[in-house]
């Protein structure tokens, strides 16, 4: 198996390349902004003989799916997202993507409803979609068991970033509970929604922690005392953005 995750433009998210015996998945693919820099960047790293049969969806977000029209047209891959966005994504809904934030339109994309548990098989691996509600009602993870790895998406946006609950369809008791999960699934590689990767069971336990700690402590108080520690984000951003990190 060969993980290679694409850093996001500006705006954008990772994509996260998985390969294995000729077959490929993409998951997230950022705005529509940058779409054609981003297929020669795929086609780049794809290795030869290798072809994508699927683009996975880790939200609704623009950010992450903007430009999923267009390259599910590009390299004839199906696309696939959390059955609750499935209407959203055919519609071009520029309001619960986030899209009109971004100015944009989002492009009207075909999609494939998925739920919690479903697997995809790639070469000799498999992919499992895990439902991660709370940033929005439909985020997934999608997790590679055999090598104890997962795309996050937003809900884990980076070590030092939470998630926001505040956007379209997002929910904070969900996103702990999400948190929560993803502890219990004890991981040794955490791709998250931008920035670089985290290593180490030890590691991403901890970070994972701190990320339920604050949306345990924003559940039982008074939420604006807790945003107190944050910048207030900008209105395409998909998370908090802190002013210290203890």
């Amino acid at each position: 198996m060969r993980v290679i995750r694409l850093p996001g433009i500006h705006h954008d998210s990772n994509s996260v390349l998985i390969c294995d015996s000729g077959d490929a998945v993409l998951i997230d693919c950022g705005t529509s902004w940058y779409q054609l820099l981003i297929e020669e960047r795929i086609r780049g790293q794809l290795p030869k003989n290798t072809e994508i049969s699927s683009l996975l969806l880790t939200s609704r977000r623009f950010n992450h799916c903007g430009a999923s029209s267009y390259l599910s047209s590009a390299f004839n891959a199906e696309v696939f997202i959390h059955k609750s966005a499935v209407n959203c994504l055919s519609g071009g809904d520029h309001f619960s993507t986030w899209a009109s934030r971004f100015n944009s339109d989002m492009p009207s994309t075909v999609a494939t409803g998925i739920n919690d548990e479903y697997k995809i098989n790639i070469g000799n691996i498999i992919v499992e979609a895990i439902h991660l509600p709370g940033h929005s009602i439909d985020s997934m993870g999608f997790f590679v068991e055999s090598h104890n790895l997962l795309v996050a998406g937003s809900t884990i946006p980076s070590a030092k970033n939470v998630s926001r609950w505040d956007l379209p369809t997002g929910c904070l008791p969900d996103l702990a509970d999400s948190i929560e999960l993803l502890i219990e699934l004890d991981l040794e590689i955490l791709i998250s929604g931008f920035g670089e990767q985290i290593s180490g069971k030890g590691q991403i336990k901890s970070i994972l922690e701190k990320h339920r700690d604050f949306f345990d402590k924003c559940i039982e108080g008074d939420i604006n005392e807790k945003y107190e520690e944050w910048d207030k984000p900008t209105q395409t951003v998909t998370y908090l953005t802190p002013k210290k990190w203890d």
